[in-house]
Formats: C-alpha cells, structure tokens, sequence
C-alpha cells in the first residue's frame, strides 16, 4: 500500500467516494480535457484581429463563463468595432480547428471512467453543444455522459448554479447528493451557490 495516498477525496483521485454522493458532475474544458491553451490561442487570434487584448490571467480567471457573454463584455469594454457575436463566431471558427488534436486529463478521466455505473454522470459545461459534444467525441467520452448541460440548456451560465442544478435534475438527484470536479473560479462559486460539493482538479494536472 502507497502510504503517501491521502484518504480524503478532494485531494486524491484514487480515494473512494463517500456514500452519500450519488452523482458525479465533470466541467469540460480543463476539466475532462486539456483544452485551455487552445482556447486561449483561439482567444488571442479572434480578439487580435478586433484590436482587443487579453492577458492569460484575465483569460483563466472568465474560465466557466460562456463564450458569447465573455466576447460581448470584452467588445464593450474596449470600446470594439467588432460585435461580441463576431468575435465569438471568429473563437470558435479558430478553436474548432484543434478538435482533433484534442487531450484528455488522464486523472479525472479516470474517476468517470471508475465510477461509470456505480453513480449517475454528467457533464456541465460554459461551452455551446456544438463545441462541448465536438470535444467529448473527439476524447472518446461521450458514451460516459448520457446527460450533458452546456450554456444554451440553461438563462444563465456560470457562476450561476443553473447549470448544475439542470444536471442534477436530469440525474434524479438533490443537490446534496452531488460532487462537482472544475477547474475554475466561476465554476466553483456556480457549485457553491448549488449547494454541492466541489472538488478543484488543477492539482491533479499531470498525474496518470
């Protein structure tokens, strides 16, 4: 036995569950998969060409929040010529591009994957279908999640708890019964205000 594994789940992978968490919800990018720098490369070569800037810190920290809102608060704030609608349908365009190069996180993959009928799975992103269901395909998880919210299921993305709570809802489950696996500040706070637990994957970057 590894003595250097630690028992309790929201630092370990490879612990097991509590009992009393029936239903398992996954974020998608950064999350699921390694998508993050493709986004932001995608970022910068849309929001370049409408004369806007983003920093990679500024970037990570609107991690969760759907496309369209972010382009269109950038677009207003910098005074753009160019549409929120514009830049959106140009990132996209630009990102879509990478799908197929497309990496899972091998440690959070692998708890799906473990608890792939033994609890209820879903996934909540920030992501549009089009651009969510692309990924999960590509990453060969889409037979994992049966249930996928994204941000044109729900009024309000991230860090609103809808997207959650819809997932939840889809799985039969209260939201107490449910632990949320994100990567980002939004995502956090969306989990938070769902009354779930929520277990924040960025350490598990790198492990097998």
């Amino acid at each position: 036995m590894n003595v250097n594994i630690k028992p309790d789940w929201h630092s370990n992978p490879l612990a097991a569950l509590p009992e009393h968490i029936r239903g398992l919800i996954f974020d998608c990018d950064g999350t699921l998969v390694d998508t993050m720098p493709m986004h932001y490369r995608a970022w910068q070569t849309a929001l370049g060409e409408a004369g806007i800037p983003l920093t990679e810190d500024e970037f990570y920290s609107l991690a969760g929040m759907p496309t369209l809102k972010i382009a269109q608060s950038l677009a207003q704030t910098h005074k753009s010529h160019v549409s929120g609608e514009q830049i959106t349908h140009r990132k996209e365009e630009v990102y879509i591009q990478s799908i197929p190069d497309i990496e899972i996180i091998p440690a959070v993959v692998a708890i799906a994957q473990r608890e792939n009928g033994r609890r209820h799975l879903a996934v909540a992103s920030g992501g549009i279908h089009r651009i969510v269901d692309q990924q999960l395909r590509a990453a060969g998880l889409m037979d994992l999640f049966s249930i996928v919210i994204c941000a044109d299921d729900v009024e309000h993305g991230k860090p609103a708890p809808d997207s959650f709570l819809v997932a939840a809802l889809r799985m039969g489950l209260k939201p107490e019964e449910c632990a949320v696996y994100e990567d980002g500040d939004l995502g956090f706070q969306a989990a938070a205000a769902a009354g779930m637990s929520c277990v924040d994957v960025r350490p598990w970057y790198g492990l097998h």
